[in-house]
C-alpha cells in the first residue's frame, strides 16, 4: 500500500498543472479596450493591496498562535509536528484564496471582452477562471494531506493514530485563515456594495457599476477579496476538514491504514472527474437561465457520475469486507446534488419562489424583506430531510447497526463523497463574480448594451451557482462538524469520563451556549458590515456633493478613498468574529469540562447549519429578484418597484456573503480547536472541581 498516498500526490500535482494550464489559457486572452484594460488594472491593485495587509494582520495571529501550540508540544500535551502542521494548513488556505483571486482579477475584463463577441465565449472564459479555483483548491488540498501523511507515515514511522491526530491541527489551522478570510472579504466587499446601491441606485438614480459612482471599483474590488479569496479559502478547509476527519473516524473504527486512505483516493478520483468534467460546459448564443444552467449541470453531473464509478472500485479494492460503504458516498454524492438542485430552486428566477418575491415589491421594500426572510426560512426544511436522510443511509450502510464507529465512519466518508468533485463545483461557483465584475467593467468601459445584457445574463447564473456552491459547503460543513464533535469525544475518553446525558447540567447549558454562538457570530459580522457601509454612503455622499462635475461625467470620482475605506474597516472589524471562534471552546471548555463542550459543539452544530441556509438563501433570492426586475419585470429599472428590490438585495448583501458563509467555517472551527486543546481542558476546569 505504499504506492496510494504517491498516487494521491500524484492526483494532486495533475490538478495543480490543469489549473496552471487554464490560467495562462485565460491569460493570453485579449483584454479589451484601453479603458477596459484600465479598469481591470485598478481592480487588480486595490485586491492585491488588500490582500497583502489582511495577510500581514492574520501573520500575527498565526505567529502567536505558533508559540502556544510550540509550548503545548514543549509539555506533552501535543505532538511535535502539531505547531507545523497549523502554519501549513493555514498557509495552504490562504494561497488557495490568492491564486483564485489572481486569475479572477485578469479574467474580469477578458471575459467582458469575450461576451462582445458570444455568450458562449464569455462563459468559457469565465468558467476556465472558475475551473483555476476549483483545482488550485482540491490541488493545494490533497498535496497537503498526502505530503504530510507521506512524511508522519514513511519518514517518522508514527503509528495511524498518531498521524490523524497530528493532521487534524492543519485542519483548525486552514478553518482559522478560512475565517479570516471569509469575514474579512465579506465585509469588504459587502460595505461597499450596500454603499454603492443605496446612494447610487436608491438616492441619486444611476445605473449599477456607473463610473460616476465613486464606490463602483471598491465594489468590483471586493467581489474578488470576498467571494474569490474569502471562498477560496473557505471551501479549501471544508475539503481537507471532510479528509482528515474521515480519516480519524477510520482509525476509530478501527480500519486501519486501508481505511485512513480510502476518503483520500476518493478525493482523489473525484480530482480526474472533475477535470473531465470541465469539457462538458459550453452554451448557446442567446441561451435563457434554464440553458446556462443546463450547461453547467452537464459538467457538474458528469464528474458526479465518473467519481461515483471510481470511489465504487476503490472501496471494492481496498476495503471488500466493508464495500457496502460505498453506499455511504454515494448518499453524500446524490446529497450534495440534491441540495445544489433546491437552493437553485429557492434562488433563481427562473423559480416561482424568487419570481413571487420579486411581485412583493409592488407594495415597497418591507414587504420584499419580509417575504424574503420568509423565503429563507422555509428553504431550511429540505436541505435538513437532506442531511438527515444521507446520515441514516451513510451509517446503516457502513454497518453502523453493528458497530457505531463504522457507521459513524460511513458519515465522514458521505461528506468526502459530497465534495469529492468540489473541482467542478467550485468551478460553477468561482465564476460568478469574475461575470459580475465583467458586467461592471462593460458598464464603465461604456460597451454597447448587448455586452451588458450577455453578462448579467451570466452575472445571474453567478448568483444562483453561488448559492448552489453556498449550499454544498454548508451540507458538507453539517456532516463534518459531526464526524469532527466524534473525533472530540474519542480524544477525551482517553482523558475523562463522559456523562453526555441531556440532563447533565454541564451538556444542556452547553447546548444553549453553542445554539447562541451562530447568532451572535452573525450579529457581530453584520454589524461590521453596517458600519463600514455606512462610512461608505457618508463618503459617497460627500463626493457626490463636493466634486463639481461628477453627476455630469466632466470629473472624475476618487475610487481610492472608497477603497481605504474598505480596507481599513474591514481588517479592523474581522478579528473580534474570528476571535469568538478560537476563544469560544476554551472558555467554555475551562468553565463546563469536556461534558460541555460537547453540548457547545452540538449546539452550534444544529442552529448554525440552519442558520446559514437561511441567510444564503435569503440573500441569494433577493439579489436574483433585484435582477429579474432589471430584466424588464414588475416595471424594470429605476420604477419603485427596483429601488424597494435594491433595499432587498442590500439586507441581503451580508446575510449571503459574509455572515451565512462564514457560520459553516465557525461550526468546525470551534471543533477543531476543542480537540486541539482537549488534554489541556481535561486537565482542570470549573465543573471537576465541582464534582459535575
Amino acid at each position: 500500500m505504499n504506492y496510494v498516498p504517491v498516487a494521491v500526490l500524484v492526483c494532486a500535482i495533475i490538478a495543480l498543472v490543469f489549473a496552471a494550464v487554464n490560467f495562462y489559457s485565460v491569460k493570453r486572452k485579449p483584454e479589451g479596450t484601453e479603458k477596459m484594460a484600465e479598469i481591470s488594472a485598478k481592480i487588480r491593485k486595490g485586491a492585491m493591496a488588500y490582500l497583502k495587509r489582511q495577510y500581514k494582520t492574520v501573520g500575527i495571529f498565526f505567529a502567536v498562535m505558533f508559540v502556544i501550540l510550540g509550548i503545548l508540544a514543549f509539555t506533552g500535551m501535543l505532538t511535535p509536528f502539531v505547531p507545523f502542521a497549523f502554519i501549513t494548513g493555514g498557509f495552504f488556505s490562504g494561497l488557495s484564496g490568492f491564486i483564485g483571486m489572481k486569475i479572477a482579477t485578469y479574467a474580469n475584463s477578458r471575459t467582458a471582452n469575450g461576451a462582445r463577441e458570444s455568450l458562449n465565449k464569455g462563459l468559457k472564459i469565465a468558467f476556465s477562471s472558475g475551473a483555476v479555483m476549483g483545482l488550485t483548491v482540491v490541488g493545494l488540498g490533497l498535496l497537503d494531506i498526502s505530503v504530510w501523511f507521506i512524511l508522519l507515515k514513511f519518514v517518522f514511522k508514527l503509528e495511524i493514530d498518531a498521524i490523524m491526530s497530528a493532521m487534524l491541527t492543519f485542519g483548525m489551522g486552514a478553518s482559522s485563515m478560512a475565517l479570516f478570510a471569509r469575514v474579512g472579504g465579506g465585509i469588504f466587499t459587502k460595505a461597499a456594495d450596500v454603499g454603492a446601491d443605496l446612494v447610487g441606485k436608491v438616492e441619486v438614480g444611476i445605473p449599477e457599476d456607473d463610473p460616476r459612482n465613486p464606490a463602483c471599483i471598491a465594489d468590483n474590488v471586493g467581489d474578488n477579496v470576498g467571494d474569490v479569496a474569502g471562498m477560496g479559502a473557505d471551501l479549501y478547509e471544508s475539503y481537507v476538514g471532510s479528509i482528515i476527519s474521515c480519516g480519524a473516524l477510520a482509525v476509530a473504527a478501527g480500519l486501519g491504514l486501508n481505511g485512513v486512505l480510502v476518503p483520500m483516493l476518493i478525493a482523489a478520483v473525484g480530482i480526474i472527474s472533475s477535470i473531465i468534467g470541465t469539457f462538458f460546459v459550453s452554451t448557446k448564443e442567446n441561451a435563457d437561465q434554464k440553458a446556462l444552467l443546463g450547461s453547467l449541470r452537464r459538467g457538474t453531473y458528469a464528474s458526479s457520475i465518473l467519481s461515483a464509478i471510481g470511489s465504487a472500485v476503490l472501496i471494492y479494492t481496498l476495503i471488500p469486507e466493508n464495500a457496502s460503504v460505498f453506499w455511504a458516498v454515494i448518499s453524500g454524492l446524490v446529497a450534495g446534488v440534491l441540495i445544489g438542485f433546491f437552493t437553485e430552486y429557492y434562488t433563481s428566477d427562473t423559480y416561482k419562489p424568487t419570481k413571487k418575491l420579486a411581485g412583493s415589491s409592488e407594495t415597497g421594500s418591507a414587504t420584499i424583506i419580509i417575504d424574503g426572510i420568509s423565503l429563507g426560512m422555509l428553504s431550511t426544511a429540505i436541505p435538513v430531510i437532506i442531511i438527515a436522510i444521507s446520515i441514516i443511509i451513510s451509517f446503516f450502510t457502513a454497518g453502523g447497526a453493528d458497530s457505531f464507529a463504522s457507521g459513524l465512519y460511513g458519515v465522514g466518508l458521505s461528506a468526502v463523497g459530497m465534495l469529492s468533485t468540489l473541482g467542478i463545483t467550485l468551478a460553477t461557483d468561482a465564476y460568478g463574480p469574475v461575470a459580475d465584475n465583467a458586467g461592471g467593467i462593460a458598464e464603465m468601459s461604456g460597451l454597447e448594451p448587448q455586452v451588458r445584457e450577455r453578462t448579467d445574463a451570466l452575472d445571474s447564473l453567478g448568483n444562483t451557482t453561488a448559492a448552489t456552491g453556498k449550499g454544498f459547503a454548508i451540507g458538507s460543513a453539517a456532516l463534518t462538524a459531526l464526524a469532527l464533535i466524534v473525533s472530540y469525544t474519542d480524544e477525551v475518553e482517553n482523558l475523562v469520563e463522559l456523562n453526555l446525558s441531556i440532563t447533565n447540567p454541564a451538556v444542556l447549558i452547553g447546548l444553549l451556549v453553542g445554539a447562541m454562538l451562530p447568532f451572535l457570530f452573525s450579529s457581530m459580522t453584520m454589524k461590521a458590515v453596517g458600519r463600514a457601509a455606512q462610512k461608505i454612503v457618508v463618503e459617497v455622499r460627500r463626493q457626490f456633493r463636493e466634486i463639481k462635475g461628477l453627476m455630469t461625467g466632466e470629473a472624475e470620482a476618487d475610487y481610492e478613498s472608497c477603497i481605504d475605506i474598505c480596507v481599513k474597516s474591514s481588517l479592523k472589524e474581522m478579528i473580534a468574529p474570528a476571535a469568538l471562534g478560537i476563544i469560544a471552546p476554551i472558555v467554555v471548555g475551562f468553565v463546563l469540562g469536556c461534558n460541555g463542550v460537547v453540548g457547545m459543539l452540538a449546539g452550534a452544530l444544529v442552529s448554525g447549519f440552519v442558520l446559514a441556509i437561511m441567510m444564503s438563501n435569503s440573500g441569494g433570492a433577493w439579489d436574483n429578484a433585484k435582477k429579474y426586475i432589471e430584466a424588464g419585470n414588475y416595471n424594470g429599472k429605476g420604477s419603485d418597484n427596483h429601488k424597494a428590490a435594491v433595499v432587498g438585495d442590500t439586507v441581503g448583501d451580508p446575510f449571503k456573503d459574509t455572515a451565512g458563509p462564514s457560520v459553516n467555517i465557525l461550526i468546525k472551527l470551534l471543533s477543531m480547536v476543542s480537540i486541539v486543546f482537549a488534554s489541556l481542558v481535561a486537565s482542570g476546569n470549573l465543573m471537576n472541581l465541582l464534582g459535575m
